[in-house]
């Protein structure tokens, strides 16, 4: 495969990805309110129906990867796409709370399989060498496409009507169409996994060291919920920062990643580099949080949101750092002929965080105040430095399984038997 081969896949990805993520830009900035207003559910009853239908995506992302090994990534890219916007087109019509619950696990699970079946094609177009830095190109380009699409959603608040609403539900499901289509202008990831007894298995299932990989990153990715929920709780309520300072954190995260996140992936070439970028990453969020936990102590509004800045330019880095480890180690320990089950179940730790980390971080941040910050450092520090074990044991077993894959018809085996252990450790 030549530079130029590449150079077009990986337009194609990005283009697809920034539409995906303008879509749903707006589809995050509304929906809540949508949800209200337009359908006409109390806001429990909103929070009860999404937390069955990520909680179904969870479960979902395993067998929808199973479905991208079989039937191939490209394909199953491109129905997931179409599936996840035919949800969302139910969202404009549904006005009950049980077809809202049954379409909001329709919508999850169909999410689910999209990521899935779109990191298992990556992996197949792109070579090993180029993934990670690839996949932080693609995150770039989502967020630059999520602070567009923020930004109509913000109008379509401003507007707060009728038509606004259905207006940014129509452009998401719009997108989603506009992406299965621009999938359809790639080739094939790789030849679909034959039937039989061992490619319906759920390998993944049984993968213990991948298994504890996942778990580990979805403490790391803790940083998710965090910025998103518990910093602007914790900067209305413990800090004299205005509560604005909230989305202006989060507008800075954004904007980082869109600069510099190619530019930090760059250091993470293979797994050895990666686990260490973990442990770095750890160290890095605990002192982020101890600067958190200092915007509480000082008084005086532009001090608070002077510590605030500094304290989301020092988490942003270590999340950065974070996220190229765990791609890295995601694409190269999972076995490549199951990388749809497994591209599925790695994508399970951010929903994790997603799900449990509300809870975890309210009761952490605003319960115990500046201790709770501590606690929450030290997990990060605890994930990150045992992500070099973790990693060590994943990467003998990913050997180990590449030794029993049998080799394709024709061949002499050797491309799969002289694999070797992943550099770096």
């Amino acid at each position: 495969m030549t530079d130029v081969d590449t150079g077009r896949r990986v337009r194609v990805l990005a283009l697809a990805q920034l539409a995906n993520s303008v879509g749903d830009g707006a589809f995050y900035a509304c929906s809540a309110l949508f949800f209200i207003r337009v359908v006409g559910l109390s806001p429990t009853q909103v929070g009860i129906a999404l937390t069955v239908g990520w909680s179904t995506g969870i479960l979902a992302g395993v067998p929808a990867g199973q479905m991208a090994d079989r039937y191939g990534a490209r394909r199953m890219t491109g129905v997931f796409a179409v599936a996840t916007a035919a949800a969302l087109s139910g969202f404009l019509v549904i006005r009950s709370l049980p077809l809202f619950v049954l379409l909001a696990c329709c919508y999850a699970a169909c999410q689910a399989g999209l990521t899935a079946s779109r990191q298992a094609l990556l992996v197949g177009l792109i070579e090993p060498a180029r993934r990670t830095a690839v996949r932080a190109r693609l995150q770039s380009v989502s967020n630059a496409g999520l602070a567009a699409g923020a930004g109509l959603g913000a109008l379509v608040l401003w507007a707060d009507t009728r038509p606004a609403y259905l207006s940014a539900f129509a452009l998401d499901a719009v997108s989603f169409l506009a992406a299965a289509l621009l999938v359809r202008r790639l080739p094939e990831a790789a030849a679909p996994v034959p039937s039989g007894p061992e490619p319906g298995r759920l390998t993944v299932l049984r993968d213990r060291p991948y298994a504890l990989i996942t778990l580990l990153n979805a403490v790391m990715c803790l940083n998710m919920p965090l910025l998103s929920l518990a910093l602007p709780l914790w900067i209305a309520e413990r800090t004299d920062a205005p509560a604005p300072m909230g989305a202006v954190v989060l507008t800075v995260n954004m904007l980082c990643v869109v600069l510099w996140q190619v530019r930090v992936a760059r250091r993470v070439t293979d797994p050895g580099t990666a686990a260490r970028a973990s442990g770095h990453a750890g160290w890095v969020l605990l002192v982020a949080c101890g600067a958190y936990a200092v915007s509480g102590m000082v008084g005086g509004a532009w001090v608070a949101s002077a510590v605030l800045l500094a304290a989301a330019l020092v988490q942003v880095f270590g999340e950065m750092v974070q996220a190229a480890s765990g791609w890295e180690v995601g694409f190269t320990l999972a076995r490549p002929d199951r990388q749809g089950q497994y591209q599925g179940f790695f994508a399970m730790a951010p929903q994790l965080a997603r799900m449990l980390g509300p809870a975890l971080l309210t009761s952490l941040l605003l319960g115990w105040g500046t201790p709770g910050w501590l606690v929450l450092g030290g997990l990060f520090v605890i994930a990150g430095l045992a992500m070099r074990p973790a990693v060590r044991l994943a990467g003998r077993r990913r050997t180990a399984a590449e030794l029993r894959i049998p080799a394709p018809p024709g061949s002499t085996g050797t491309e799969v038997s002289s694999t070797t252990s992943p550099r770096g450790r």
